[in-house]
């Protein structure tokens, strides 16, 4: 904010300029506005101060104008050549210009709190605004440059107060410090998947995948986290008993996180980004010797965010709407997170295929958001790191045909080629003992025979 002093007419013109920093050469001039001051504060339309909604005497919209509603009313009765309003009712009912106005009617339907100044006051303001006078408002202003002063450089959003020092000091100006961000922390508990796709086949020829699941907050790409390894499931269920730990800022006014991060690894200073809360969540395919395979994904909105299923059956991909511009869509049951604080059950992820989403695993998750105040009070590790609490992950209850194959070759001829080749071996065993026993039977006949002969 600036205050500056100036004269009438001599100074009425205000120019503002928008420059380009530079830290080694001159800054250079993106364009400029000119406002004419006399003009504002000569009209009859009252743009030198904006006329607000309410009336208060404290708070962060407190009355800025050196003259109350009540003065500014006679102002403009005089110009519009009325008779002067006259009060009654202890200031509940004003006459002006042959009307009779009511504080009743003017705040009807109305919320009051205790900011609000005397009842005249409002009432007055409540005729002020029906007088075609010039609202409270942010203008957005176009720059031009000399260069090329026929094209737009830009838009610039202010506003511009005028007040005679003959009238006393105005009222205290608006605070437009920028709200800062507070910290909140985004707890999700990947707890199982179920009826994930099969994506690969192991060396018996079983269908199978290599389940973990991958989660992040857009603007928070490099925190991604993921969950352990479910190896070998056969039928895409997974357990992993897992926590998320996102940290974040978020203005509650503007629903938005605040994200200060460099664009480009050159650049000297942070940029600041405001982007909706979100979650994606992925489900993978974990591979050894090459890259693991997408298998599929959800995308909440924290602030609507799709309300579980209960259970896995229940859970299907109609869950999430299908967003085309030529077909109506049936509205998501959705809910706020930060109202409700806590969610748990089961959320689909889907993968698109040839232009239509093939349903890729269900998820069943717990999400809480808690601000650093409840973070302190009920502390929770990432993963099952310590603080194992709020709650306590306990080790999944993971089937024993869960390992990675080549680590354990034990494990592997009992749980993968004894189970699937049981029958095969031991009629390879029975042949195998037959065999020998006819070789035996034929080696030793000839011996037998000549000894018959003899």
């Amino acid at each position: 904010m600036y205050e500056l002093s100036c004269f009438l007419p001599q100074e009425k013109d205000l120019k503002i300029s928008v420059y380009d920093y530079d830290i080694l050469t001159r800054d250079e001039k993106v364009g400029e506005t000119t406002i004419d001051l006399e003009n504002r504060f000569l009209s009859r339309y009252g743009s030198h101060c904006g006329i607000p909604q309410q009336y208060c005497i404290s708070g962060v919209n407190t009355w800025r104008d050196q003259l109350k509603p009540t003065q500014l009313l006679q102002n403009v009765a005089r110009f519009k050549g009325y008779a002067p309003p006259v009060l009654s009712e202890n200031g509940r009912k004003i006459n002006y210009g042959g009307r009779d106005y009511t504080l009743e009617e003017a705040e009807a339907n109305k919320i009051l709190h205790q900011h609000l100044g005397p009842g005249e006051e409002r009432l007055a303001l409540h005729i002020l605004r029906t007088q075609g006078l010039v609202p409270e408002h942010v203008e957005t202003r176009t720059l031009y440059s000399t260069f090329q002063p026929n094209i737009s450089q830009g838009k610039l959003q202010m506003w511009v107060d005028v007040f005679p020092k003959s009238l006393g000091p105005p009222g205290p100006p608006f605070n437009i410090t920028p709200r800062k961000a507070k910290k909140y922390i985004l707890r999700v508990i990947v707890w199982n998947t179920k009826d994930v796709l099969l994506d690969e086949k192991s060396i018996t020829g079983e269908e199978m995948s290599d389940i973990y699941v991958k989660g992040w907050m857009p603007g928070n790409e490099e925190n991604k986290q993921k969950t352990d390894v479910h190896y070998r499931s056969l039928d895409g269920e997974g357990n992993f008993n897992w926590r998320f730990v996102f940290p974040f800022d978020y203005l509650p006014a503007e629903q938005l996180c605040v994200v200060s991060k460099k664009e480009h690894f050159w650049s000297l200073d942070k940029t600041e980004f405001r982007i909706p809360p979100k979650l994606i969540i992925q489900i993978w395919d974990n591979d050894k010797f090459s890259l693991d395979d997408y298998l599929g994904f959800v995308e909440l909105d924290l602030h609507k965010t799709i309300i579980p299923a209960k259970v896995p059956e229940k859970c299907n991909i109609d869950m999430i709407p299908e967003y085309k511009a030529d077909s109506p869509q049936k509205a998501a049951r959705t809910a706020s997170l930060f109202e409700q604080k806590s969610m748990k059950g089961w959320w689909p992820c889907y993968v698109e295929k040839d232009g239509s989403r093939i349903l890729a695993g269900k998820v069943e998750m717990t999400l809480e958001v808690v601000n650093e105040k409840e973070a302190d009070e009920r502390p929770a590790g990432k993963g099952r790191d310590e603080p194992n609490m709020n709650p306590k992950l306990d080790l999944p209850n993971r089937p024993d045909t869960s390992f990675l194959w080549f680590t354990n070759p034990c494990k592997t001829m009992k749980f993968i080629v004894w189970r699937r080749f049981k029958w095969l071996f031991i009629g390879l065993i029975i042949l195998l003992i037959l065999l020998l026993f006819v070789a035996v039977l034929l080696y030793s006949l000839p011996v037998r025979i000549s000894k018959c002969y003899c």
